[in-house]
């Protein structure tokens, strides 16, 4: 078994939510395949240098593609994030550098959320997560994108009374008024040039390492901490499929 591979309490997890197939010629080992889509993600080597216990490399990439077209990768990330402690939530950015593998998309070609700055190609990371540090929600933007361009839609779901620990990058009226109107706090640090007081807890705030906790576990995972997809879509499962495993290992060292 490589350390790559999902324990057996990750698959008692996983293999009941993973679409039946009754009928028909029977898949190929589903617990292998993931396995072997594990190895990548982690490992960051290409799907061609898949090794031969995990079976032919395009099994492997075949369904990871087909079932994130299917919303697989979704439903599993929902229904396992579904646990989530919605009372304080933090938000937050990273920026992953794009390998060339992943900038030979066409000119004109749909957004593949890829942006140009002094370090070159790179893509932004927008997740929100939960008070244990678990992700909840992910977004992609291109990387010269500001932090606070997605964070309504991350926050479309904040419960009442629940509180939003977020950087001075998104101390913006626009947002501290979106939380306010779901009955929710926003403990954000004002910026220099806010006129004003507001209301901000030094103390609360320092919960909020948590959020970068996750982008530093989501990042030992290779093909997460450089983009090589040249589509958003297979970055953007790769990532959730990491967050799952996150999730699961996280579970499994809670006494």
């Amino acid at each position: 078994m490589s350390r790559y591979d999902l324990a057996d309490l990750e698959w008692r997890v996983i293999e009941p939510l993973l679409p039946n197939k009754p009928r028909g010629v029977p898949r190929v080992d589903d617990r292998r395949v993931l396995n072997g889509i594990f190895w990548v993600l982690r490992s960051g080597a290409p799907w061609r240098d898949l090794p031969e216990r995990y079976g032919p490399r395009t099994t492997c990439y075949n369904r990871f593609v087909r079932w994130r077209k299917a919303g697989v990768w979704n439903r599993l990330m929902d229904a396992i994030t579904n646990a989530h402690d919605g009372k304080v939530q933090m938000i937050d950015t990273s920026i992953v550098r794009v390998h060339q593998q992943g900038a030979t998309g066409k000119k004109g070609d749909r957004d593949h959320c890829l942006g140009r700055s002094r370090g070159g190609l790179t893509t932004k990371i927008h997740a929100l997560v939960d008070a244990k540090g678990r992700p909840i929600k992910l977004m992609l933007t291109a990387g010269q994108k500001s932090d606070i361009a997605s964070a309504a839609d991350l926050i479309s779901d904040l419960p009442e009374g629940a509180m939003l620990l977020a950087d001075k990058g998104y101390d913006a009226n626009a947002l501290r008024n979106a939380v306010t109107e779901r009955k929710a706090w926003a403990n954000i640090p004002p910026k220099a040039n806010r006129k004003g007081p507001i209301c901000f807890s030094p103390f609360l705030y320092k919960a909020r390492n948590l959020v970068e906790r996750f982008f530093n576990k989501a990042k030992q995972f290779r093909r997460i901490a450089t983009r090589y997809d040249k589509l958003a879509e297979n970055y953007l499962a790769a990532l959730k499929l990491v967050s799952i495993r996150i999730w699961l290992r996280g579970n499994e060292s809670t006494p």
